[in-house]
């Protein structure tokens, strides 16, 4: 099988990529290693970007989108029983966000690719990455139990951190920055209306505390637990009696319960792989870098990463130049370093660390107090919530 551009993961940074070609008059072909419904059920992330919105109306997988997803103008931040809107439109020139699901998004681009675009091969499962070096890289997989060679002039590897692409890259010059949290995020879905018109992050002494929803009918919702949690031991009550604890206020508002249908414990951790080119290989997405949940970063990045190798692979084919994939990981790596950066201080600001001290406690709440007192504070939250430039 030959192919322009050979694309290893069929979430959202492979499917928009194959989109962004198939626009653009590139060929491709995704492998993706699970099936078809595996790919469009399993929950990530819920919070797009101005710029992410953006970019999905421009390649037309906007259209649900804009007919069932949320937009929001704000988040509340919640400590010592007062509340706080952040204004983003107000803060930022208009930007906002829009509340609607890493699945529905890849539901939308897999019909897109299903019916316009180039193969899209469920239970393909990649792997190994060669030739990288060269000019014409080979993608070598089991295709539903018969092994094939996709041949390609690029190798994009959105097939996350335990992936095949990542591992083809050479110990030098790799570097990996890394950290860990002591701590997870115990997370339901519950069929009941959110209890709030927007995100909620409650800084409390027992921990910290997220309000979120799915739809109008559908809320998620988080706990701060210790590292290693198992769900299953928490019961829906008391699940329900701990956030209502965290997110308690002094003027009365309500947490409203309803029947848990799933519960999950998500790790918290910061990783950046360097560079994310090797030859003619390249990382997008998860493969090359992971945020805490805090920030809502995730899934974001991931577009920015290929709207940027996308611009650079049409670059290439207009005018020759390899400029603008020479500058790939550099002009990636600006933008995600922010993103680890706000996704950092969220984190650091709303979570209780194991051992924290009174010190600690106070240093949360002043700086609560000065996002919650300063314009320029508060601007810079804004900004950085709503998404920084896709460059």
């Amino acid at each position: 099988m030959r192919t322009t551009v050979g694309i290893i993961g069929a979430g959202p940074a492979g499917l928009l990529l194959a989109r962004l070609l198939h626009r653009a008059g590139i060929d491709s072909v995704v492998l993706e290693s699970r099936d078809r419904a595996y790919v469009e059920q399993r929950q990530r992330a819920g919070i797009l970007e101005q710029g992410t919105a953006d970019v999905l109306r421009a390649v037309g997988a906007g259209e649900r989108m804009d007919r069932e997803g949320l937009r929001h103008d704000g988040i509340e931040l919640r400590f010592d029983g007062r509340r706080h809107r952040v204004d983003f439109p107000g803060l930022t020139g208009g930007r906002s966000v829009t509340v609607y699901a890493q699945t529905e998004v890849c539901k939308d681009l897999v019909a897109l690719q299903v019916e316009e675009g180039g193969p899209l091969l469920f239970e393909a499962e990649a792997l190994a990455v060669e030739g990288a070096e060269g000019d014409r890289p080979r993608v070598p997989f089991r295709h539903r139990g018969v092994e094939q060679v996709l041949e390609c002039d690029y190798v994009v590897g959105c097939d996350g951190f335990w992936g095949v692409a990542r591992g083809a890259f050479p110990a030098e010059p790799s570097r990996v920055f890394e950290r860990s949290y002591p701590y997870a995020w115990l997370g339901i879905l519950a069929d009941v209306a959110p209890s709030h018109g927007e995100l909620v992050y409650a800084r409390h002494d027992r921990g910290f505390a997220l309000l979120s929803m799915r739809s109008p009918t559908v809320s998620r919702l988080y706990l701060q637990v210790p590292e290693g949690t198992d769900a299953a031991r928490w019961g829906d009550e008391e699940i329900w009696d701990e956030l209502e604890r965290r997110l308690e206020t002094a003027d009365g508002w309500r947490l409203e319960r309803g029947p848990v249908t799933q519960k999950s414990v998500t790790p918290m951790r910061s990783f950046v792989h360097e560079p994310m080119r090797h030859g003619r290989l390249f990382l997008a997405g998860d493969a090359a870098h992971i945020v805490p949940p805090t920030g809502a970063k995730g899934l974001n990045l991931a577009v920015g990463d290929v709207v940027t190798l996308a611009r650079a692979l049409v670059h290439r084919r207009d005018t020759g130049s390899e400029e603008l994939l020479d500058a790939y990981s550099a002009t990636c790596l600006r933008r995600i370093w922010q993103a680890e950066r706000f996704s950092y201080d969220m984190t650091t600001l709303l979570h209780r660390a194991p051992g924290a001290t009174a010190f600690d406690a106070r240093l949360q709440r002043a700086r609560l107090e000065r996002i919650a007192s300063s314009h320029a504070a508060g601007t810079d939250l804004a900004e950085a919530y709503t998404g920084f430039p896709l460059q």
